[in-house]
């Protein structure tokens, strides 16, 4: 699951198109041999990963990228229960030398207030988790979400979940060889963004995650072991 476009409707559509592509892929798929489903986000899609993870039980495994542990951008709707928005605050953004905006510190806490509303309920998820995070990303606070995330899972008596934190990476871990996305428009916010992350070190943090998430997999949902290297 990609970073949705503003477009991205979720007062409509909420995680049912996803549940239907649950149900499909063992029949349409050979290659799916179930009967877990795994997922894969990064961004606005990470954050849907958690939200399905946490309403449907056919999730064996979940892998997030910086991703919100709160519902962001619009009201999630599944059958009956709402997760609001988080509130945000505008007046929070800064602006860099280059008049490039800086949004890192725009959205609220989902720990005070309304907003704790917005926490997505993973206490709920059947789903192993590993969060890949990268502590330059300034899109949003992903170390801070994913730690949140594995104190409310444990609270529950929960696996803990596997978080892994790359120094100097930003906001899209890609996969290996995508060169840096500095900055770029941000559809919800109407501007362009930095998205954070230093060359080396965010190329680097490319070629360990994908070589982690496919090993987490590979251990969660069986299938052939070893993983696809990379290459060039």
């Amino acid at each position: 699951v990609s970073s949705f476009p503003g477009q991205y409707d979720q007062r409509k559509r909420g995680i049912k198109g996803v549940e239907r592509l649950t149900l499909l892929l063992p029949l349409s798929f050979s290659q799916v041999k179930g009967p877990g489903v795994g997922l894969l986000g990064i961004s606005k899609g990470g954050e849907l990963c958690l939200s399905v993870a946490s309403f449907l039980k056919s999730i064996t495994a979940t892998v997030v990228i910086n991703a919100s542990v709160a519902n962001i951008g619009g009201t999630l709707h599944y059958k009956g229960e709402t997760l609001p928005p988080l509130g945000t605050n505008p007046s929070r953004i800064k602006v860099t030398k280059d008049g490039v905006a800086d949004i890192l510190h725009v959205l609220n806490s989902p720990l005070e207030g309304p907003d704790q509303k917005s926490f997505i309920p993973v206490e709920r998820a059947e789903s192993a988790f590993l969060f890949l995070v990268g502590q330059d990303d300034h899109n949003w606070k992903s170390e801070f979400y994913a730690n949140e995330a594995s104190k409310r899972l444990q609270a529950h008596g929960k696996e803990k979940p596997q978080i892994i934190c790359y120094p100097r990476a930003g906001h899209y871990i890609e996969p290996p060889y995508f060169p840096l996305c500095r900055a770029s428009l941000h559809v919800l916010v109407g501007r362009p963004v930095i998205w954070g992350g230093e060359p080396r070190a965010h190329a680097m943090a490319q070629v360990d995650a994908w070589q982690q998430l496919q090993t987490f997999f590979h251990k969660h949902l069986g299938g052939e072991k070893g993983t696809i290297p990379t290459k060039l």
